[in-house]
């Protein structure tokens, strides 16, 4: 264990040993916290890109077939999810809508 001072700006510096073992890296971000016995608790915040590629594919599922456009005839269940929507134009001649 190491001791580190606290700045009078209530600042301390990580040692280097915890902060590669963390692979912190300047800028990031930190979560500070408490534990129930009253220790500091220092966790890197995770950026979402670092969670790209976790999860594996679903075996006879393409994802790349699916339809962009939800008002379109490959939406799953063929219909349109805001039919009753007021900001949708139901009639594509009348602006006044």
């Amino acid at each position: 264990m190491t001791s580190v001072a606290i700045s009078p700006k209530f600042q301390i510096v990580i040692p280097k040993a915890v902060r590669e073992a963390l692979k912190l890296r300047p800028g990031q971000r930190v979560e500070v916290s408490l534990d129930g016995a009253g220790r500091v608790l220092v966790e890197p915040e995770l950026d979402i890109r670092s969670a790209r590629g976790f999860l594996k594919p679903i075996a006879g599922v393409d994802v790349t077939d699916i339809a962009s456009d939800p008002e379109g005839p490959g939406w799953p269940g063929g219909v349109d999810p805001l039919p009753d929507a007021p900001w949708v134009k139901l009639d594509a001649g009348n602006e006044s809508q």
